[in-house]
C-alpha cells in the first residue's frame, strides 16, 4: 500500500509536470518530492521483518560506555577481594578498549552496524522518565511506550496497559508470532499473560508446550535444571537457564517478535559483587551474540531481523550508592539503547541529544512495519534512527 500511494504520488506531480505547474509553483514541486523521499527512508528504515529485543536489567550506563571502574573494583565498593583477575579480563589502556572487552559484540559489531544511544560523554542523554526509577515502572514504559505512575512498585499486579508486544501480537502477520522470554518472575505481570496470552517463560516458572508443539528433549532437560537448582533469588531465575530456553524457543517456534529479559546485572549489582555484575554483562553479549548469529544462519531471519539492546534503568555513579536506583539515588534515571538492522545506517554513536525510554515501544513496532504511536496516542515516537540511503 505504501508503494502504491508512493507512485499516485509521483504520478500526480508527473501530471503538475506535463501542465507546466512545477515552474510557476516549483514549492509544490520541492515538498512533494521531499515528501516522497522520507517516505521513501521510512519505508527502507523498516525493511526487517522480524525483531530481536533484549534487556540488561540495570545495566549502567557508564560501563555501556566508559567500561570498568576501578573505584568499584575493592572489596569495601564492589565486594572485590583480589581486582587482579578483574583487571586483567576488562581493565585496558583506554574506555573504547575497555567497553569493547566487557561488551565485545555490542561494541565490534551492533555500534559497528547500527546506532547507539544514551552516551553522555558525547552529550547523548538517555533518561527514563517514570518518577520511580525501578524494574516494573521501567519495562512498563519502554514496553507501553509512557509511564503511568499508578505502578509505583515491583508488586504491583498484572499491567492494565497493553503492550507493544501484545499489540502486535494481535496484528495481521503477527498472530501467535510474538512471544516473551524473562529471568524476573516479574514478566508475566508486566505483559500481563491472562490478557495477552503470549507464550512466555517467567522466573523459575516450568516451560510450557507451545504453538501446538510437544517440549522438546532439551526443554523438558531445562525443567529439570530449573526445578532442582537452588535459587540464589527466589524472584528470578540464572540467566543461563533462561537463555538456553530462548534459544530453544526461537529455533523451534521461530516467532517475529522476541523479547529476552535478562536479570543478573541487576541482582549482583544490588549485592554488592561488581566482578560478578561484569561477568553477568559478558556473558549477556556473548548470548546475544549466539541468538543474532542463530538468526542470521536461518532462512526466516538472515538479512530481514533487527535487533534492539537496552536497559529498563540506570544506578547510582559512586561507590556508595551504584548498588542502588530509586527515585532519591541520582543516576538511576540514566538509560541507553541500541539498534542495528536491515534500514537502518550505520552512524555508531549518536552524538548531541536526548532520548528517551519510552521511545522503545513505537521502534520496535516501527522496525517491522507497525504504527504504534497510531494505536496508542501516549506513547512517545520512536528513537531518531537515520535510515540507511
Amino acid at each position: 500500500m505504501k508503494t502504491t500511494a508512493v507512485t499516485w504520488r509521483l504520478a500526480g506531480l508527473m501530471i503538475l509536470v506535463l501542465m507546466g505547474w512545477t515552474a510557476a509553483t516549483p514549492n509544490i514541486a520541492t515538498k512533494l518530492l521531499a515528501a516522497d523521499a522520507q517516505g521513501a527512508n521510512r519505508t527502507s528504515a523498516g525493511r526487517a521483518t522480524n525483531v530481536i529485543v533484549v534487556t540488561l536489567d540495570g545495566m549502567r550506563w557508564q560501563e555501556v560506555f566508559g567500561g570498568f571502574d576501578p573505584m568499584l573494583a575493592t572489596e569495601a565498593s564492589g565486594g572485590v577481594r583480589d581486582s587482579t583477575p578483574l583487571r586483567a579480563a576488562f581493565a585496558r589502556d583506554s574506555a573504547e578498549e575497555s567497553r569493547a572487552a566487557i561488551l565485545p559484540f555490542f561494541w565490534d559489531v551492533v555500534a559497528k552496524k547500527g546506532q547507539v544511544f544514551g552516551d553522555r560523554g558525547v552529550k547523548n542523554v538517555g533518561r527514563v522518565t517514570n518518577p520511580y526509577k525501578f524494574s516494573y515502572p521501567g519495562y512498563n514504559e519502554m514496553l507501553c511506550g509512557y509511564p503511568d505512575p499508578r505502578i509505583n512498585s515491583n508488586d504491583y499486579p498484572a499491567n492494565p496497559n497493553v503492550t507493544v508486544l501484545e499489540w502486535l501480537n494481535g496484528r495481521p502477520g503477527f498472530e501467535g508470532r510474538v512471544a516473551a522470554y524473562g529471568a524476573w518472575n516479574r514478566l508475566s505481570r508486566i505483559v500481563n499473560r491472562e490478557r495477552s496470552r503470549l507464550p512466555m517463560l517467567s522466573g523459575w516458572e516450568p516451560i510450557e508446550s507451545s504453538g501446538g508443539l510437544p517440549l522438546s528433549e532439551r526443554e523438558k532437560l531445562l525443567n529439570d535444571l530449573l526445578a532442582r537448582t537452588t535459587r540464589m533469588w527466589a524472584d528470578e531465575a540464572p540467566d543461563s537457564i533462561l537463555q538456553e530456553a530462548a534459544m530453544e524457543y526461537f529455533t523451534r517456534h521461530k516467532p517475529r517478535v522476541f523479547y529476552v529479559m535478562l536479570g543478573e546485572t541487576d541482582e549482583w549489582a544490588h549485592g554488592r559483587r561488581y566482578d560478578l555484575y561484569l561477568e553477568s554483562a559478558r556473558r549477556s553479549d556473548e548470548f546475544i551474540r549466539r541468538l543474532w548469529e542463530t538468526a542470521q544462519g536461518m532462512p526466516e531471519y538472515a538479512g530481514k531481523t533487527a535487533l534492539v539492546i537496552t536497559t529498563d534503568h540506570g544506578r547510582g555513579a559512586g561507590p556508595g550508592d551504584w548498588i542502588s536506583h530509586n527515585a532519591r539515588t541520582p543516576g538511576s534515571e540514566g538509560w541507553w539503547a541500541a539498534v542495528m538492522g536491515p534500514g537502518i545506517e550505520a552512524k555508531g554513536v549518536i552524538g548531541e541529544g536526548e532520548v528517551t525510554q519510552g521511545q522503545v515501544a513505537a521502534t520496535v513496532a516501527g522496525l517491522v512495519g507497525e504504527d504504534w504511536c497510531k494505536a496508542e496516542g501516549r506513547a512517545a515516537r520512536g528513537l531518531p534512527l537515520t535510515p540507511s540511503r
